[in-house]
């Protein structure tokens, strides 16, 4: 700016800095790690044709802890696992359940249970999670474990009852609201029995970004499916290449529409 202008404007006055390349190459990649990961603190951008946001994990669900799922990696948890167990000098037990962090979310389920529990179904590959189907709200069982032991039995009696009992593959069906409209997703999970330990792994999830769309579970192929990596913060430390990301068809033209 010329002195003549800078006595016309007087508060006005900016400067033009320039990054160095390794700076600006640096934030750069940041910032799209931050994209791709989805973590709480930004919102995560799809490609506008994707459809399913698929999410690959195996995490084995914690006794005693609950672990929270993330379905669509907004920083705001839909539902969460417990799985509860307990030893007492005459047994004991072991509960798997899941539960809706909100009461707009709901959870299929069976119609049968135990005391207050409906059991959560498990669905084989290939069902259409969509409207219309048997979702209801509240808690679900999905397995469960008991001992019982003493001077009437002994302590080898053990039952494991439930739709998840040494099971592989099989999913939860999930609704939840995203922005007031609904959407559908899934979550897989293999769940055995041993004695008092009922022991769950979480292999992964997805949901349909389109509101009111059905998704089929199982589907992590295809044009219309994003697959990710749950995201943490370090992996945005680390910078983009930290993030895994897979996309089905053209690769190299949706990592573009990502930018």
């Amino acid at each position: 700016m010329t002195a003549k202008r800078q006595r016309e404007y007087p508060g006005r006055i900016r400067f033009a800095a320039r990054l160095t390349g390794k700076l600006d190459k640096t934030l750069v990649a940041y910032a799209s790690a931050a994209t791709a990961a989805g973590v709480g603190i930004l919102a995560l951008t799809y490609p506008a044709e994707a459809k399913i946001v698929y999410t690959h994990i195996h995490k084995q669900i914690p006794f005693n802890k609950t672990f929270f799922l993330d379905l669509n990696h907004d920083g705001i948890t839909e539902f969460g696992f417990n799985n509860t167990k307990a030893t007492t000098s005459a047994g004991g037990w072991d509960f798997l359940t899941i539960f809706p962090t909100k009461s707009a979310n709901r959870i299929w389920g069976d119609k049968t249970g135990i005391v207050f529990f409906r059991y959560a179904s498990a669905l084989a590959a290939g069902v259409q999670v969509g409207p219309n189907r048997q979702f209801t709200p509240g808690n679900k069982l999905m397995v469960h474990s008991s001992a019982s032991g003493g001077r009437l039995r002994p302590p080898s009696s053990y039952n494991c009852n439930g739709p998840w009992k040494n099971v592989s593959n099989r999913y939860l069906g999930l609704k939840f609201p995203i922005k007031g409209n609904m959407h559908y997703g899934w979550a897989r999970l293999n769940a055995t029995c041993s004695n008092l330990t009922v022991t769950a792994t979480l292999t992964g999830y997805a949901y349909e970004t389109t509101p009111n769309k059905p998704i089929i579970t199982g589907k992590t192929k295809g044009p219309d499916v994003i697959t990710v990596q749950p995201a943490s913060l370090g992996h945005l430390a680390r910078g983009a290449s930290a993030i895994p990301v897979r996309r089905g068809g053209d690769c190299a033209r949706r990592t573009r529409s990502f930018m």
